[in-house]
């Protein structure tokens, strides 16, 4: 039998059917589950929920003073209807805020949140390596902002990330990974509430970082140049500094714990395998891992997106094979700046996905293999009824004279743009 019992009258042993409220009232990411401990009836105690419907079948009933409390049979329409109602009075907001453009009009807004972005994550790492408590509320606007550019266009924020040089490295990976997994979650059709939550763990996965001890002599200052037991202690950190954080729903928080475990058991801190690893966690380590290929260190160069798409493919054992495969299709085969060889025998960067034919982005030719020379810069269509060129592969640039690949990047995305950087 279904009830509705206001808050306080929880208990634990009930099952939650539903709840009444907004995806913000509350830090679940289910709709339904057991109360089985404490720190789950106090989240939901402490939420701001209106109240909930339970199951009496699955779980704990009210006890008997409110035993004869609202049953949902005797008043349905109330309850489902308001939150219906607000569930669609808010997604006509959103989407009218968040209407598809394509990626050069989107690019000057995705330029903007990125840089308020960078600045509230400065304040609050900062704040971290302080010794404070993060606050988690300060950064989760930056989620509905990257949320609503992904929305308007899947590519153009994570592109911009992929295709700036003047991010510092931390903040940068932050803002790319929580792109990603929106984009991911998106292409996994998850619920509204769940992308928001994928979008959020994102930027939170290294936040450990912080905490690592500030006086390791690091190249470059970069702790991914720390020693390997030094810096996946970053993992047990981040977890720890987030665990008693009030309204950080679990899988959040199983997020940053796991998303350096493997799908064969050989990863770090727990050596977790298949599906004991959570699923926010398995779309993470994709994420992460795709961003941090694309990263020059002291020790490591830095991969062409589309070569590091190839890379992953390899790793076996490392993904779900399944999420891998709904992340290639969300970025791309070959994703925005990727150097490309033509069958025209033309060197080209992607500068746009084309949304019918993944396998035939939009890219910009610059170079002639033919001639070895620069051809001035122009716009190919590949997927274009009746255009006969087609990609070759990833390129290889060395020997080539151009500018470093890096500096390249940025030159050809911004100049196709005309975006200030």
């Amino acid at each position: 039998m279904l009830k509705h019992v206001e808050i306080s009258e929880l208990e634990l042993g009930m099952f939650v059917q539903k709840m009444e409220g907004s995806w913000f009232d509350h830090p679940f990411w289910k709709s339904n589950f057991l109360i089985e401990d404490q720190k789950r009836l106090q989240l939901l105690k402490e939420s701001n929920l209106r109240g909930v419907v339970i199951d009496t079948t699955k779980g704990k009933d009210v006890s008997a003073p409110v035993a004869e409390a609202r049953i949902l049979v005797d008043k349905p329409k109330s309850i489902v209807s308001t939150r219906m109602n607000a569930i669609n009075t808010r997604t006509r907001r959103e989407d009218a805020a968040s209407m598809p453009v394509s990626i050069d009009k989107e690019v000057h807004a995705a330029q903007a949140i990125a840089n308020k972005a960078k600045e509230r994550l400065h304040r609050t790492f900062m704040a971290a390596r302080l010794g404070k408590a993060l606050n988690v509320k300060a950064i989760e606007p930056i989620v509905h902002d990257i949320l609503a550019s992904v929305r308007r266009n899947p590519q153009a924020f994570s592109s911009l990330m992929r295709c700036k040089l003047k991010n510092e490295t931390m903040f940068r990976h932050a803002l790319s990974v929580s792109a990603l997994m929106v984009s991911l979650a998106r292409k996994m059709k998850l619920p509204p509430n769940d992308v928001h939550t994928c979008g959020l763990a994102g930027l939170l996965l290294d936040v450990g970082v912080n905490y690592l001890p500030q006086s390791l002599d690091l190249p470059d200052g970069d702790f991914r140049n720390a020693d390997p037991k030094d810096w996946q202690q970053h993992v047990m950190l981040g977890y720890r500094s987030l665990l008693y954080n009030d309204g950080l729903s679990q899988p959040v928080l199983d997020a940053v714990l796991q998303h350096h475990e493997k799908i064969d058991g050989s990863g770090f801190p727990n050596g977790l395998e298949g599906t004991k690893i959570t699923t926010f966690a398995r779309m993470a380590a994709i994420c992460d891992t795709f961003d941090f290929l694309l990263s020059q260190t002291s020790t490591v160069v830095a991969l062409d997106p589309a070569a590091a798409i190839e890379q992953m493919k390899t790793m076996e054992g490392a993904f779900d094979e399944e999420i891998l495969h709904h992340f290639i299709v969300s970025v791309g085969l070959y994703p925005v700046g990727s150097f490309v060889r033509l069958h025209s025998e033309k060197l080209a960067m992607v500068i746009d996905e084309d949304h019918k034919d993944h396998m035939r982005p939009v890219v910009q030719a610059f170079y002639s293999f033919a001639t070895g020379e620069q051809i001035p810069p122009h716009r190919i269509e590949l997927a274009r009824s009746g255009e006969e060129d087609r990609i070759l592969g990833v390129a290889d640039l060395s020997g080539l004279g151009l500018p470093d690949d890096e500096y390249l990047r940025e030159m050809i995305f911004f100049s196709t743009y005309k975006n200030s950087s």
